[in-house]
């Protein structure tokens, strides 16, 4: 991928010591572009049940804001490297802000669900190439003896965002207006263009490697016709919905295999889960996903829709998980050097399982206290598997592929968590009409919400067991001769971060 030049030093000499201030102006640009990404990602889970209220529509209806806009990133990502080498990383850096921006706005207006699922799109269309496209200009404006240091400035904002994004999205949903959890990006994306036209350095262009058209198309069918099935699967698993979208999700997704495998310069290298090793942990860590970012949706919708919290006091509640997940992210990469990535992935796993196993036993007289220990449990598990499983994913593939990885698992990361939101509202609301239906009417109707959502966590707490069970077989990446034989050079950062 095209990289940015690198920032101009400080002074004349060539040796002249690096300085953070030389590049803290273009730094600052592709912070503000990213926290607006990641702040809006976090946002919206929050006021779905505001959503679901002022549209007068069902859950069902409303969670394809979140999964219309997983699957638009997953679109997009792989195409940031051949789209920077083809236009130049800062242009495309700032048309993607601006399309971000854009779709925002629109997200802020929209007047029926069909609209702001659309305008949804639009903006993960924009902001799904604003993180891989900002880390690798980050990595090219410092030098590599100072990466470290740099990446830690990038990583507290980071961090920070989504701790802070639910209290962000609960105060401007319960003191202005849902409409404000997207208006709000207009004067933040204003501000990183300004700052992204005038700081960023100028990149080079290089000659794009050929365009993957056909995979390109397959993909979004594919992906969003699955991801359709699975959320009318919820409801019934034999309706007409459900196989049409499974049929020609299963079908396109056949298609789109075989295409990649064909390819010489495929949009996703499918040739990496040739590697055993590999296979094993990158479904490991779509399991990890599949738990957690199900659960991560299914709690604030309980915290507002049964215990009837405000959004702002739902966003505090929340606030543990991302903090505890920031303890944990640290402490597992340094233990990872020294005893792998097995006994942190089982160990996280469990503390996520554990956390989840109890969620499901949850009743109208459950104290809050209980849900907050789960919510601190879950995101310390995370914090503890997460890292480690990332790391693990991308020693394992094989050296020659390394660099086309990443595009790779940040995609299927998307895919899987469209999956993962659509899979469990769906089956969340066919749990708590079954309930309702076999109570009758005398029944008090809240008995059948809550049994419905602990069915909705003891599924999630089954899919983390299995992902404990599977950690038992993940093993230290064998390297292959040919990669005994290669250059000992790691792959660049960059790289891997860019394409």
């Amino acid at each position: 991928m095209s990289a940015p030049t690198q920032a101009k030093p400080t002074s004349a000499g060539g040796n002249d010591d690096f300085s953070l201030k030389a590049i803290l102006p273009p730094l600052m640009a592709i912070i503000v572009g990213m926290i607006m990404v990641i702040l809006d990602s976090t946002v919206v889970n929050n006021a779905i049940p505001k959503l679901v209220e002022y549209f007068n529509t069902d859950l069902k209806t409303i969670q394809w804001t979140v999964t219309g806009y997983t699957l638009a990133l997953s679109a997009v990502i792989p195409l940031a490297g051949w789209m920077t080498d083809k236009f130049g990383s800062k242009q495309i850096f700032m048309v993607t802000i601006a399309l971000f921006t854009i779709g925002s706005v629109l997200c802020g207006i929209a007047q029926t669900p069909e609209q702001l699922i659309i305008y949804r799109v639009i903006q993960g269309l924009g902001g799904g190439m604003v993180s891989p496209i900002g880390m690798a200009m980050v990595f090219k404006l410092a030098p590599p003896e100072r990466r470290g240091s740099i990446m830690g400035v990038l990583g507290i904002p980071m961090l920070m965002a989504p701790a802070f994004g639910p209290v962000l999205s609960g105060w401007l949903v319960d003191s202005v207006s849902w409409h404000w959890i997207f208006i709000i990006n207009l004067p933040i994306g204003i501000i990183a263009f300004i700052l992204g036209y005038k700081y960023l350095p100028k990149s080079v262009r290089h000659s794009a490697p050929h365009l993957d058209v056909l995979g390109m198309c397959l993909a979004p069918i594919a992906f969003s016709m699955l991801a359709y099935g699975v959320s009318e699967g919820g409801t019934s698993w034999t309706s007409a919905s459900t196989i049409t979208g499974l049929a020609v999700g299963g079908i396109a997704l056949i298609i789109f295999i075989f295409v990649e495998l064909s390819q010489k310069e495929p949009l996703l290298e499918l040739k990496v889960f040739r590697s055993s090793d590999f296979t094993r942990s990158i479904i490991l860590t779509w399991i990890v996903q599949l738990a957690l970012f199900g659960a991560m949706l299914i709690v604030p919708l309980y915290l507002q829709g049964v215990m009837h919290y405000t959004a702002l006091e739902t966003g505090w509640i929340l606030m543990p998980q991302a903090i505890f997940a920031g303890i944990g992210m640290p402490i597992s990469g340094r233990l990872f050097d020294k005893i792998g990535a097995r006994p942190l992935a089982f160990g996280g796993l469990a503390a996520v399982s554990v956390a989840l196993f109890i969620l499901s036993g949850i009743s109208v007289n459950t104290s809050l206290w209980v849900i907050i220990l789960c919510i601190c449990i879950m995101g310390l598990g995370m914090g503890f598997s997460m890292m480690p499983l990332n790391t693990h994913v991308l020693n394992s593939a094989p050296r020659s592929l390394v660099s086309r990885v990443t595009p790779l698992t940040t995609a299927a990361q998307q895919v899987v968590v469209s999956f993962a939101v659509a899979g469990l509202t769906g089956y969340l609301t066919s749990q708590i009409t079954s309930y309702a239906a076999s109570a009758g009417a005398g029944a008090n109707p809240l008995n059948a919400v809550v049994q419905g959502y602990g069915d909705t966590f003891f599924l999630s707490a089954c899919i983390a067991t299995a992902g404990v069970l599977l950690t038992l077989i993940l093993r230290k990446p064998k390297k292959l001769k040919e990669e005994e034989t290669a250059g000992g050079e790691n792959p660049d950062p960059a790289m891997m971060m860019g394409h």
